[in-house]
């Protein structure tokens, strides 16, 4: 388990065994959602896109769009 402090901004700090683990750089994108009373971060990295390649039935477009 690991912890981290909210700033006033609501800022929190991700540590960096977890970012490394996850592929979270600079000005990585995040998906923010609740579930079951939990806040769920999610990065979106290039792995992650590719993984959802063809949920849409687009085929290959709008991940070109991405």
């Amino acid at each position: 388990m690991y912890k981290a402090l909210v700033s006033a901004k609501g800022q929190i700090v991700i540590p960096s065994a977890l970012r490394k683990k996850f592929g979270v750089k600079k000005r990585t994108q995040v998906c923010l959602y609740e579930r079951d009373g939990e806040i769920i971060i999610k990065p979106i990295t290039d792995k992650y896109i590719q993984s959802m390649a063809g949920m849409a039935r687009t085929k290959g477009r709008l991940l070109k769009a991405l």
